[in-house]
């Protein structure tokens, strides 16, 4: 009973708590407004004349109902696209939806979001607009300038209009903060979520992989960043010796709002609100009148009465009780969802106690292993046959594994202990240094010259004793000229001989 009273304790508890962090979370909940004269999204994006509504583009953009190409897949093209009025709220979030395509490998040079305090150029030498801005530039860099391999890369770079944009280095030395990212010929839209409140800039990223909204992944976050007011909204891209194509699909604005702030503007936007209220009435006039001009044209159809006609069509009070009835259920399904998730932690904590009085029954544990009411410790199996099966299963893995490397070490051993055997027998395997043995060069060289001489002296003899005399007795029969070609010879064979046998015995000794 005391169990039941505690989980139910519990359960109330985490309830006022969890209802208690929402209460805060909605006191704290800031006031988003979307603003439609800063956005343009498909299907209808450009006009039938080609302008975009609220927006001015130039140099080589092109817009139609689906995209703007900020800069098409040609060399050296440049074009921007920024809104006609500056902004009236100080934070602001941009859903940036794009994509960067092309045929090469490596792309160029890459997109552009703006806030500046005054528009940019159509044909500027950063990314497409104007160099020395006032404000920030967020950079979807694509090609490689100072030769890093960190590209494609997003980075925040701010200017207080004095600085001019480090290209060589990719502007890494004027870096606010980044992230490296691949942006380029994904199956997707690349997104990118830009947030600006309370001097904090934050981007979100979504890499195209999938088409989910959710698989956005931080890029960065800075703080104490000072933005001026009351500026303007831009998109630009360029491309250099490479080229791809740099769309916009979305861009779309919503200002952020502190809590208690959205009032004074809605009374600051009074008259805006009376003139839709007047446009929204003349509309309904326009719309009545017409129903009754199609009722005069076909009178065959005009015994549908007022009944029938309201039975295909709901009333304001029946879309607000609808709206009501789906707020409520989703409510439902989130305290119902809440619920079983509270169930399941008191359900896990139950267990948890159970576990532990089964353990310390009676008292505290003694180390003989019973407990001082004299009742036996009951164990529990913490650990199931499976696991043990796996932990065997590893353990005679190493042991094998433990076997093969102590064979292949006896084998090593063993080499190691005949090739010192065999160099201890033989002295004359032992590396030596390349070269030849000269002594026994000259040894071979004397040799040689001696059997020469003695074959000249037996042709002498033969000579002699025949008594053929002739000239040989006065002239020697064997030239200089022909001794020294004979020496030469014997010199090269021998060079070549030993040479071979170097070789020879270096690939011998190899193989030890």
């Amino acid at each position: 009973m005391g169990k039941m009273n505690m989980a139910a304790e519990v359960r109330w508890l985490t309830l006022f708590i969890a209802f208690t962090f929402i209460s805060t979370l909605n006191a704290n909940n800031v006031h988003r407004k979307f603003e439609y004269k800063y956005s343009f999204k498909p299907p209808y994006l450009a006009q039938k004349d080609g302008t975009v509504p609220f927006w001015e583009y130039g140099g080589n953009a092109i817009a139609s109902s689906e995209n703007v190409r900020v800069a098409p897949s040609l060399r050296s093209q440049k074009g921007a696209i920024w809104t006609k009025q500056p902004l009236n709220f100080d934070w602001w979030e941009i859903d940036l939806v794009f994509r960067v395509t092309g045929r090469g490998r490596i792309g160029a040079d890459g997109l552009a979001f703006w806030y500046t305090a005054a528009k940019g150029a159509y044909d500027g030498t950063v990314f497409g607009s104007s160099d020395m801005w006032n404000g920030l530039g967020i950079f979807f860099d694509s090609f490689d300038n100072d030769n890093k391999h960190n590209n494609p890369y997003i980075m925040a770079v701010l200017n207080d209009g004095t600085k001019v944009f480090d290209h060589t280095n990719d502007g890494t030395t004027q870096l606010l903060a980044g992230c490296l990212r691949d942006f380029r010929n994904k199956p997707f839209p690349t997104r990118a979520r830009i947030e600006y409140y309370q001097n904090t800039l934050t981007l979100l990223f979504h890499n195209g992989m999938t088409n989910s909204d959710r698989d956005y992944e931080m890029c960065f976050r800075a703080e104490n960043v000072i933005l001026p007011k009351n500026g303007y909204f831009g998109v630009s891209a360029a491309t250099g010796g490479l080229a791809d194509d740099h769309d916009v699909l979305h861009f779309l604005t919503t200002s952020l709002h502190p809590p208690g702030q959205m009032a004074i503007d809605q009374h600051t936007n009074a008259d805006e609100q009376a003139r839709i209220s007047q446009e929204y009435q003349d509309y309904q006039k326009k719309l009545d009148q017409q129903k009754e001009d199609y009722k005069k044209e076909h009178p065959e159809q005009s015994h549908l009465d007022k009944e029938e006609l309201d039975d295909w069509y709901e009333s304001d009070n029946q879309r607000e009780l609808r709206q009501i009835f789906s707020g409520q259920m989703q409510i439902f399904d989130v305290l119902r969802n809440l619920n079983q998730k509270l169930d399941e932690v008191v359900g896990r904590q139950e267990r948890t106690l159970s576990l532990i009085s089964q353990v310390q029954v009676g008292g505290v544990q003694v180390s003989g292993g019973q407990q001082s009411g004299g009742q036996p410790v009951q164990l529990i199996d913490t650990i199931r046959r499976q696991e043990v099966d796996a932990v065997l299963s590893n353990q005679n893995i190493i042991l094998n594994t433990a076997r093969e490397i102590k064979t292949f070490i006896g084998d090593v051993n063993s080499k190691a202990e005949t090739i010192l055997h065999n160099q201890a027998r033989a002295p004359t395997a032992q590396v030596q240094p390349m070269g030849y043995d000269y002594q026994s060069l000259i040894s071979e060289m004397r040799d040689t010259l001696n059997q020469v001489k003695r074959d000249i002296a037996q042709s002498y003899t033969k000579l002699s004793g025949d008594g053929q005399t002739g000239n040989c007795p006065t002239i020697n029969c064997l030239s200089t000229t022909v001794f020294l070609l004979l020496l030469v010879v014997q010199m090269i064979i021998m060079i070549g001989y030993n040479i071979y046998r170097d070789n020879k015995g270096a690939q011998a000794k190899k193989f030890y």
